[in-house]
């Protein structure tokens, strides 16, 4: 990989920022896509893969060099930007709550216009249903990973579409390996239909509101990495056969010879060639904000909801594992009205992420969140607005972050407690589990309250026997901890040091601040 740099000259820090508060706003644009990786972004001055709509939108943005996912995978982490709250501590994998309020339901009741564009499956499954209701409309491109779109394969396309490179391909993705037989070009993809169909509706009413709220969930450069045979080639033009699209969740893949060296550059290579093809029609809507002038009234905010490893560590995938920088420190890029680029070194995490939209558009969730508003920081009127947070996967490590400190804490024993709180009682994906087998429903639920409310909830425990996600049922290697600042590549474990006592009382202390269940306390040995 090509050492790093910045493409823009010397980036100014946001707490150096002539101090001043503006009107915000009238108009929002989030763009989220997908297992997004920060350290491959030329914004983030990466030179290995070409991404220069993404740096065409650093170059007019604030830089967050300190953002962090909090509660992950894909649709714990849309419910962090969505709802406000952290998800990974009580359930988890889930849809809105009946006591929650998304937030283009308050911007609905405050008579904002909101769209949603989409090809994220999950969002359509049981489990990530109910986040798209509150949206004045919403679209779905079909197609994406296992979306069960078609029932068949397009027999005209004889197996392989026209133009298409041949892949690999996995009976556990039937679904994929039938929609790509309908796909003729580059435009048929679904990344593609998204980004086009993001950027019509911008142009189509970017005079038509007072205020509006467009959130684009893009799905790539989430696998499979499949991309047509000019993107496919573009940084491995020397493979031969079947190209290998889906990668395995595994650590030590190198290491237990679950692929070779070769094979994961290939699977390297795709991930950027679907990078680079979904960054190309990310520029249809930059060209939307240039010909329409909409940089005067309109924020524009680059974001993921989690990195992907390709490598890294000898992590493959998304297993189950302590979150590293490559996983879990996060691009994001706030193009702003009237404020110059550059960058800031605060700490942020996803969950500010709606409580600053929900200051822009002014409206106030009555339901418990526990995000800080970023406005100060995008203003030049703050340095900071959080001294750490919290990031992690239900069932497994829970992490703190401070300055230049990241600590993950294992469970002492066995891992449990377990338990999850919900009224919703859908958890994880249920259709990838045979029938009956996960979030069991007996005499062990009990009647309890989400934190500083008196909102009731059921909290089913687990118990030894139970069917996990199947993150939770992988071992655990103990405790970690990494200086940030002077092992910034987390390859020296400080566990076991003088520094791990501090480390655990911030931990500690976070916990403390979002009321987390006492078995998470238990669980971790903390109390």
């Amino acid at each position: 990989m090509s050492p790093a740099r910045d493409p823009r000259s010397r980036p100014r820090d946001s707490s150096s920022a002539e101090a001043g508060r503006s009107a915000p706003p009238t108009h929002v644009v989030v763009l989220l896509l997908d297992s997004l990786n920060r350290h491959m972004l030329g914004g983030y001055g990466s030179q290995e893969f070409e991404t220069p709509n993404l740096d065409r939108v650093a170059a007019r943005s604030l830089r967050f060099d300190n953002h962090y996912a909090g509660s992950l995978p894909c649709m714990p982490a849309r419910h962090d930007i969505l709802c406000g709250a952290l998800d990974f501590l009580w359930r988890p994998w889930g849809s809105v709550e009946a006591w929650e309020a998304t937030l283009p339901s308050l911007l609905r009741d405050s008579g904002v216009v909101s769209a949603l564009v989409t090809d994220h499956p999950h969002l359509f499954e049981t489990g990530g249903e109910n986040y798209h209701t509150g949206f004045t409309a919403w679209d779905f491109a079909r197609g994406s990973e296992d979306d069960p779109w078609q029932t068949r394969r397009d027999p005209s396309a004889h197996g392989t579409p026209a133009g298409l490179p041949t892949i690999r391909e996995s009976p556990l993705h039937a679904a994929y390996d039938r929609s790509r037989s309908y796909f003729r070009s580059e435009a048929d993809f679904p990344g593609p239909r998204t980004m086009s169909a993001a950027a019509d509706w911008l142009e189509a009413n970017a005079d038509e509101h007072d205020r509006f709220f467009l959130f684009i969930d893009e799905f790539d450069p989430h696998e499979p990495f499949d991309t047509p045979v000019e993107w496919a080639s573009k940084y491995d033009d020397t493979w031969h056969g079947p190209r290998l699209v889906w990668p395995p969740y595994v650590r030590g893949g190198l290491r237990q010879g679950r692929l070779s060296e070769r094979e994961g550059w290939q699977l390297r290579a795709n991930y950027g060639a679907k990078l680079s093809m979904i960054d190309h029609w990310l520029g249809r809507i930059l060209d939307v904000f240039d010909r329409n002038d909409l940089w005067q009234n309109t924020a524009l905010f680059v974001c993921t909801d989690h990195g992907h490893y390709l490598g890294e560590h000898d992590n493959w995938g998304k297993p189950a594992s302590p979150i590293y920088q490559e996983m879990g420190q996060l691009p994001l890029f706030v193009a702003w009205p009237g404020r110059p680029a550059g960058s800031t070194r605060a700490l942020s995490t996803s969950v500010d992420l709606f409580a600053t939209l929900a200051e822009i558009f002014a409206v106030t969730p009555k339901h418990r969140t526990h995000g800080r508003s970023l406005v100060p920081l995008i203003e030049g009127r703050a340095s900071e607005v959080r001294e750490h947070l919290l990031s992690g996967v239900w069932g497994r490590e829970v992490h703190v972050v401070g300055d230049g400190v990241k600590y993950a804490h294992a469970p002492a024993e066995q891992n449990g407690p377990l338990a999850m709180w919900s009224n919703r009682w859908s958890t994880i994906p249920l259709h990838a589990y045979p029938a009956g087998t996960l979030a069991p429903l007996d005499a062990r639920a009990r009647l309890d309250f989400m934190p500083g409310s008196s909102v009731p909830v059921i909290r089913q425990p687990f118990v030894p026997g139970d069917m996990l996600p199947i993150w939770a049922q992988a071992p655990f290697e103990g405790n970690v901890l990494f200086d940030l600042h002077n092992d910034p590549g987390e390859s020296e474990n400080r566990a076991g040091s003088r520094l791990e006592r501090d480390a655990e009382d911030m931990l500690v202390a976070a916990l403390d601040e979002v009321e987390a269940p006492a078995e998470q306390y238990q669980r971790l040995g903390l109390r």
